[in-house]
């Protein structure tokens, strides 16, 4: 099975098999184009002509280089044509049945010595390979789209395959100048595995009514770093592609978490299947488009909740990293802001936190000496909340720990004049259990901000049911004065971000627990395949284990499903004081500082 992989036949020229074809013609391969609708053909001809034509333009490759390429791609419409490849890369519906038939009439085709890879991603390489007369040889390749952009591919072993025929396709893959990963056969494979799961959780949320999708997809885009919110990203992937791999998912796995959301099977049934048909979240402007236009669901322009209350000055309760960055944003935005701590001393050395901060943007061009120098005059350190007397806003920002919070409010109620709006930036407690130890829990709100505060956009504002109207707009008035972008979400674990962040970073876990693939592939398959800007084990250890496993405790608690559980790795972990960046080990070692 030692064989250069020079010709290659792609089967299927939709979308998928066209964009495999155009990466193998360029990187020099004969390349047969296999489908039985001429049309489909004529398209992938008329595909390939135009990106090489922008190729060309762009000044990746010569008009030689597109010419030869071109020259190299021909179409048929029969599987007799693939007589002569070495390696056949099947992309046809995912559909056992149609599998398993193209599998069957390739066996009568090729050479004994040709490899079989299959591009699903959704269903069993074992099972298709079993449907072979030679299953040493059948594997899967799993590209990702669009296959000319994306790096990552899957190189998916079944207990049958045999080790030269992975050897064979991982250095076609290089070859080809993407990265290959190495991973079992089971439905989802690594990237896929991760990303539906939380695809499907965000489904869930805005289907029960949590959040609305621009503001699911916004909290996830900004909250975490991603190209796409996941239901814009469901509509591009195909709303019907995605509930036909989670309902392979869930068939093996049968954790809740792949259960498909039932607006997915809606969804689908009125052929509402995303982009494709200019309709799915989202409405396209046409089919296939990729242009949102307003529908019924779209919130009017400029709408918010009514009038509310006058905001001059704002008190900032914390004296650590988060309470500095928070007390930093109001001050830029033109706040008077105390910045109170439990002794001088700690808010004397926040503020000096504050003046580093501010010296680094100075140094970099981000902002005048001059602009330093007010903004910094802006802050007051205080020892005490009682210098809250005042103040219009005051934003808590101490330990995630509800006794210490509650305390806190307990004392704001005493000191806050009536009508002080009262902010809790917790990320994991419930909100209602901080304002009811307060006397006028009307008043307080949630505003998770994310860190480093000056730097993220996001910000949750978190409505209990207590929580009145013009609080609610007070908080969108002064998200929108500090430069900020306010998620609406109500009172529940986790609320938008961490609520579909750490399933997802549970479940990477759990896959090293399974010895199912390393971290460093599943790393490098999320930020390939997934558009992710740090992989799961990456985040992991930068925000820190223990509070990652205290997160997932809270999901776990209030959610009550087992899938939620947190890994026993994680937890093993945190016992053995193994906590990330900050302690120099995580799930990876790291140099002392």
């Amino acid at each position: 099975m030692d064989t250069p992989l020079s010709t290659i036949a792609v089967v299927g020229l939709g979308t998928m098999g066209t964009g495999i074809a155009e990466v193998l013609a360029l990187a020099g391969r004969e390349v047969i184009g296999i489908d039985i609708s001429e049309a489909a053909a004529l398209g992938a001809v008329a595909s390939l002509e135009a990106s090489t034509a922008r190729a060309v333009g762009r000044g990746r490759i010569t008009e030689e280089e597109r010419a030869a390429a071109l020259a190299r791609f021909r179409t048929a419409d029969t599987l007799q044509a693939a007589a002569d490849a070495e390696l056949v890369i099947e992309v046809v519906p995912e559909s056992y049945e149609i599998k398993q038939q193209v599998f069957r009439e390739l066996d009568a085709v090729v050479s004994p010595t040709a490899i079989l890879a299959t591009g699903t991603n959704a269903l069993s390489v074992t099972r298709l390979a079993a449907e072979s007369q030679r299953p040493e040889r059948v594997l899967g390749l799993h590209f990702f789209n669009p296959a000319p952009a994306m790096k990552l591919v899957e190189v998916v072993s079944s207990v049958l395959t045999a080790p030269p025929a992975v050897e064979a396709v991982t250095t076609l893959a290089r070859e080809l100048g993407k990265e290959p990963v190495a991973v079992g056969d089971r439905p989802g494979f690594v990237a896929d595995g991760l990303l539906f799961g939380y695809l499907n959780q965000a489904a869930a949320m805005y289907e029960a009514n949590y959040a609305s999708r621009e503001d699911i997809d916004a909290a996830m885009k900004l909250g975490c770093g991603l190209p796409m919110g996941p239901l814009a990203l469901l509509d591009l992937i195909g709303i019907d592609t995605a509930r036909t791999v989670l309902e392979a998912m869930y068939a093996e796995s049968r954790d809740r978490l792949h259960a498909p959301a039932p607006i997915l099977g809606q969804l689908s049934s009125a052929g509402l299947t995303g982009r494709k048909a200019g309709r799915g979240f989202y409405t396209y402007d046409a089919p296939g488009g990729q242009d949102v236009v307003p529908d019924a669901l779209t919130p009017a322009a400029g709408a918010e909740a009514g009038a509310g209350r006058a905001v001059a000055s704002v008190g900032v309760a914390g004296s650590g990293t988060m309470a500095s960055g928070i007390a930093e944003v109001f001050a830029k935005a033109g706040y008077g802001v105390v910045l109170a701590a439990r002794t001088q001393e700690k808010a004397d050395l926040a503020k000096g936190r504050i003046a580093k901060s501010l010296e680094r943007s100075v140094s970099k061009g981000r902002l005048s000496a001059e602009a330093r120098d007010e903004t910094l005059a802006r802050i007051t350190a205080a020892g005490s909340l009682d210098a809250f007397a005042e103040v219009d806003l005051a934003v808590e920002a101490v330990a995630e720990d509800l006794e210490v919070k509650q305390q806190l409010f307990a004392s704001l109620d005493k000191v806050c004049r009536p009508g002080a709006v009262l902010a809790t930036t917790t990320s994991s407690l419930p909100v209602v259990a901080i304002a009811r130890a307060t006397a006028r829990p009307e008043d307080v709100i949630g505003m998770h901000f994310f860190n480093p505060a000056p730097a993220m956009k996001l910000v949750e504002v978190v409505r209990t049911v207590l929580t009145a109207d013009d609080v609610h707009a007070t908080v969108r008035a002064v998200c929108a004065k500090i430069r900020k972008h306010p998620v609406d979400c109500g009172d529940r674990a986790g609320f938008i971000v961490n609520a579909l962040l750490f399933p997802y970073l549970n479940n990477a876990i759990k896959m090293v627990e399974e010895h199912y693939a390393s971290l460093d592939d599943i790393d490098a398959a999320m930020k390939l395949g997934g558009g992710y800007p740090m992989g799961p084990f990456e985040l992991l250890d930068v925000v820190g284990l223990d509070v990652s496993l205290a997160i997932e405790k809270v999901l776990h608690r209030e959610f009550r499903d087992p899938g939620l559980a947190p890994a026993p790795l994680l937890e093993h972990l945190v016992a053995a004081g193994c906590l990330g960046r900050k302690t120099g080990r995580g799930f990876r070692e790291y140099a002392r500082r």
